[in-house]
């Protein structure tokens, strides 16, 4: 496969998942992915553990103050998700990372897609693209190119998001994954 690598399976991930079903509050609480016009994650709820900094942003109104920016702060769900921890700085380790960029959690609901796109600016050509299967189940198809995996539970992924991609869940439940930006030199 070119576009996919997995990096690991069998990941425990039951304590995140619970912490996440104790807190449902935290989906959401910043939709900047999810609301702007043309967005192709506009059937997803969120869930920010670090991301760019969004002042200039709402000063300005420029995209590019996020697509560019290769700085990623925690936000509140950082610290109310430790059990991210874990599986990100394993990750790290893993892949010999030199630094942590965006870490989002996604839900994207039964029935639901996000559209095809390629991603832009820092996450695609700065960092490396890495998801985490937290809850996925059979129908829940991710295409990049002409090629297609469904994730399973626990399973590791390296993803090649310079590539046009999307995501169809068909499955009985939601796919929830955990979205690590990381910097490998």
């Amino acid at each position: 496969m070119r576009y996919f690598q997995q990096l690991a399976a069998g990941v425990n991930v039951t304590p995140l998942m619970n912490a996440l079903q104790r807190q449902p509050e935290l989906w959401d609480a910043n939709p900047i992915r999810t609301q702007h016009p043309g967005t192709a994650h506009a059937q997803v709820s969120d869930i920010l553990l670090r991301f760019n900094d969004l002042d200039e942003y709402l000063r300005t109104g420029d995209p590019t103050t996020i697509t560019d920016d290769k700085e990623a702060i925690a936000y509140p769900a950082w610290d109310k998700l430790p059990q991210a921890r874990s599986i990100i700085f394993d990750l790290m380790r893993t892949v010999e990372a030199t630094r942590l960029g965006r870490v989002i959690i996604t839900r994207l609901p039964p029935g639901r897609e996000i559209t095809p796109h390629e991603d832009q600016g820092a996450p695609a050509t700065y960092f490396e693209r890495y998801q985490v299967a937290l809850q996925s189940l059979p129908g829940a198809i991710f295409h990049i190119g002409d090629e297609q995996m469904n994730f399973r539970s626990g399973d590791v992924w390296h993803i090649d998001n310079r590539t046009i991609h999307s995501v169809v869940n068909n499955s009985a439940d939601d796919r929830i994954v955990l979205i690590v930006d990381l910097r490998c030199e």
